[in-house]
């Protein structure tokens, strides 16, 4: 049986902490920033955590589960 590929897309979007939690980016923080206030963007920059109830779908996709 071949070995399993990681998705590349996943690969690319999410990090594992060191305690198995899944950090992500923001999203909106690309382009259309003018209107957007500087408290906002400045809370879009930083790292989120992915919800409990999607983390089994990403292991998943990283093949880690």
């Amino acid at each position: 049986m071949p070995k399993m590929k990681t998705k590349s897309s996943a690969k690319k979007r999410f990090k594992l902490t060191g305690s198995g939690k899944i950090k992500r980016k923001h999203a909106f923080k690309s382009h259309i920033l003018t209107k957007k206030s500087k408290k906002r963007k400045l809370r879009l920059t930083h790292d989120g955590l992915v919800h409990k109830s999607d983390r089994a779908n990403i292991l998943q996709q990283l093949t880690l589960k």
